[in-house]
């Protein structure tokens, strides 16, 4: 990994630069423009690194805990806020399959605030062949569905769970879903039809936090 600042870097945040030569990471100083030249935004923040994207395989991730597996989610700003929240929520690690966005894109990686280097990330072309690799890891597989499943909070989380989460414009497909062990649902209010990928993701991953951390304080107790 290797970090560019510029002029206003020095000046703004000089502690971002000193815990990143703190951390051993090397820092070269630019010239005014040159950050906003390189950059793939057009008022980009005036320090960028280059890092290696961190992506494992399937079978490489853990056996225990929450994963998720984003199905066919085409949009960069879901994949980097999903990723997001799953960091947040202790989830072990996330699965793009089915033609997802590429999460080390540009654009995921700065919804993602970081949390695509801090969460293991793994790429399966074909979610069949993802949800029966990790059906032999021993993981129940669940679909989030709008209608029909299960309530999410009814579901046991604590146990060792691949969550299934369609993409934006036609959900999970029913190839994918005759692959699950069965489906749960976000109760919703009012008029809306469905939640957002990411935003569902986020539900039901912080509800397995929430449910993880009940266990934790019954056996302790």
């Amino acid at each position: 990994m290797c970090a560019y600042v510029g002029p206003e870097a020095l000046r703004a945040c000089p502690g971002v630069v000193e815990r990143l030569r703190g951390a051993g990471v090397p820092v070269r100083e630019t010239a005014a423009g040159v950050i906003e030249r390189v950059a793939s935004t057009q008022t980009p923040q005036p320090v960028v690194a280059l890092a290696r994207a961190g992506g494992v395989p399937v079978d490489a991730l853990a056996r225990d805990g929450l994963l998720l597996v984003a199905v066919g989610v085409a949009d960069p700003g879901n994949a980097g806020t999903l990723l997001r929240s799953a960091e947040a929520a202790g989830v072990v690690g996330v699965v793009f399959s089915g033609n997802s966005v590429d999460p080390f894109g540009p654009k995921a990686v700065r919804s993602s605030a970081g949390a695509v280097f801090g969460i293991p990330v793994a790429e399966g072309e074909d979610p069949v062949d993802v949800l029966d690799a990790l059906r032999a890891h021993g993981r129940r597989r669940l679909a989030t569905v709008t209608r029909g499943g299960e309530r999410y909070d009814h579901v046991d989380l604590t146990e060792p769970i691949a969550l299934v989460l369609g993409g934006e414009a036609h959900g999970i497909p029913a190839a994918v879903r005759a692959h699950v062990d069965g489906e749960l649902t976000v109760p919703m209010a009012g008029d809306a039809e469905s939640l957002n990928v990411a935003a569902a993701g986020a539900v039901v991953a912080f509800e397995a936090a929430r449910q993880r951390r009940s266990r934790t304080e019954d056996e302790t107790s």
